[in-house]
């Protein structure tokens, strides 16, 4: 088994995790409401750090959501918003996921998103490895890294453990 490389520690992917938040803040200075969809385990966990800072921050009102996709074959089963029913007609949209490399999750999930009348979608990842099959890239990014393909990006983000590490 190769050995993960610690690509960035944790004190900087905090760092990049507060750049992001001000970016966001940003974009949307303006506005009185910001919808964030997390994606996955991953793009949920980082969401809800996201969300929790911009509510210390108190930008503007935040409607949280998660999407549920199979990352793999995102077609072989239904993609759901959790909760259930949620509008988003008319609402600024970020959707967020840990590490963006084909684009097939994150062109599928906001394809999902694009079904209701939105009034803007903003993407958001952490990791950006450029390797895109799908036209969809990230707005907001935290760092783009040049990797091979067969490389595994991991990005950890529990209290004390948190770093990316290359694999």
């Amino acid at each position: 088994m190769a050995s993960r490389i610690k690509l960035l520690s944790s004190k900087k992917v905090q760092q990049m995790i507060e750049r992001m938040v001000h970016e966001i803040i940003e974009n949307f200075y303006n506005e009185k409401e910001v919808t964030i969809i997390g994606i996955g385990k991953m793009g949920s966990k980082l969401a809800n750090r996201i969300v929790k800072r911009l509510e210390e921050i108190n930008a503007f009102s935040i409607k949280y959501y998660d999407l549920e996709i199979e990352k793999d074959a995102p077609l072989s089963n239904p993609i759901k918003i959790k909760p259930e029913g949620i509008i988003l007609k008319n609402k600024r949209v970020i959707l967020i996921d840990d590490v963006l490399n084909s684009g097939r999750t994150m062109i599928y999930a906001a394809n999902h998103i694009l079904q209701q009348p939105v009034k803007s979608l903003t993407t958001l990842s952490l990791v950006d490895r450029i390797h895109r099959r799908f036209p969809i890239k990230a707005d907001i990014v935290g760092i783009s890294l040049s990797t091979t393909l067969q490389e595994h990006v991991i990005v950890e983000l529990n209290k004390g453990k948190e770093g990316i590490y290359l694999n």
